[in-house]
């Protein structure tokens, strides 16, 4: 994709501290963008809306938003849990959108990338609430991204798993032998997928050549899932 495919664009990332944030907000100001990360934790109800109107013009909201994901039996999944990863995960999503998609309809121009997870796609033991938070992240950008096309507006979505970040797969995850043996086991790939790999795709998401992809989920996973 050439350097300059995002020139001009101004593109919000959220968490930028996590997940992919830092790869992202590299690589999108690589193509030209100029990148306005946020680190806001996104908790309060009325913060997303803030930090929508304190950005200015957003070209492209990419929303990654990440939490540590619990690893606990579904029998044993408290309400604490399970509303903690939901306010972290989901309840951010479309009070962002709400802000975001008003500016955006009117100039018949935008763009929103969820950086989200593929364990919504596949069932893991033990991830009950964090999957089904992602899964419901990933069911608000199909029905979004049908209900604004109309007025060229593109939402979408990177559905992701096995891809090298520090939230998930920090360096003592990567190094223990039975993560080695897990990945050689369950990834066809055989390797995590790298972060500018996985960034480099979410640029070309952001840009106007992928004006085509509407309310899209993408895996991005290593074959873990082709869904």
């Amino acid at each position: 994709m050439p350097k300059s495919s995002l020139q001009g664009k101004r593109i919000l990332v959220t968490h930028a501290d996590a997940f992919m944030g830092p790869v992202l907000c590299d690589v999108l100001a690589r193509h030209g963008a100029t990148v306005l990360p946020s680190t806001d934790p996104l908790r309060e109800p009325e913060a997303p809306a803030a930090l929508i109107a304190a950005s200015g013009q957003v070209d492209v909201l990419v929303a990654n938003l990440a939490i540590r994901n619990p690893r606990t039996s579904a029998t044993d999944v408290d309400e604490a849990e399970w509303r903690e990863v939901f306010a972290a995960l989901v309840d951010p999503l479309p009070r962002l959108c709400r802000a975001v998609l008003p500016a955006m309809i009117a100039r018949r121009a935008g763009k929103i990338l969820l950086m989200g997870s593929a364990s919504a796609l596949r069932g893991i033991k033990g991830a009950t609430t964090y999957s089904a938070a992602r899964g419901a992240q990933l069911a608000y950008v199909q029905s979004l991204g049908v209900e604004v096309a109309g007025h060229n507006v593109q939402v979408n979505a990177i559905a992701q798993n096995f891809v090298d970040n520090p939230t998930y797969f920090p360096p003592e995850v990567q190094a223990d032998p039975r993560f080695q043996d897990r990945l050689k086991r369950e990834v066809p790939l055989g390797r995590l997928v790298s972060a500018s790999e996985d960034a480099e795709f979410a640029a070309y998401l952001c840009s106007e050549a992928a004006n085509c992809f509407v309310g899209q989920v993408f895996p991005v996973c290593g074959g873990w899932v082709q869904r």
